[in-house]
């Protein structure tokens, strides 16, 4: 249950985040990490815009091949989401009067995860900026790299 520690640590080093039932929404994450695939950073977070929705708990893992954002029902069944670099478009964090609010732009979807701590936001947003700025580079090498074969090819 090392992914449940993890996230206790940036529980217990950011309080004044809104989470609840975390090792059950760690447990959604363990299930889905691939071989080979391992967590860089965790945190959590409100899954909704709205300030008065506290029930809407998830948990975000960055690792090495993509981000994912899991969140356990209450009834059976759960919600995963996985992000891969090249489906990556912007973030936008915004602070606000108590908490902050993360938006992570993907070419299909919004993803926004809200009620941070300030000091929370400001790390969270770091480390997903520096995680999508290096894997994109490694994507944008590769596209360059098939489009010169497919030149060569022709």
């Amino acid at each position: 249950m090392e992914v449940y520690k993890m996230l206790r640590d940036f529980i217990y080093h950011n309080p004044g985040v809104i989470a609840w039932r975390l090792k059950r929404h760690a447990e959604v994450i363990e299930k889905h990490l691939n071989p080979g695939e391992e967590i860089e950073y965790i945190f959590a977070g409100q899954r909704t815009m709205s300030f008065l929705d506290i029930f809407s708990t998830c948990v975000v893992a960055i690792t090495n091949k993509r981000l994912l954002i899991a969140q356990k029902r209450l009834l059976p069944g759960y919600t995963l989401i996985s992000v891969t670099p090249d489906m990556y478009n912007d973030l936008t964090a915004r602070q606000g009067i108590i908490w902050g609010i993360i938006q992570i732009e993907t070419v299909k979807e919004l993803i926004v995860i809200s009620k941070l701590s300030k000091k929370a936001l400001q790390e969270v947003e770091t480390k997903i900026t520096e995680y999508m700025i290096r894997e994109k580079k490694k994507y944008m090498k590769n596209d360059e790299e098939d489009s010169l074969e497919e030149k060569e090819n022709i």
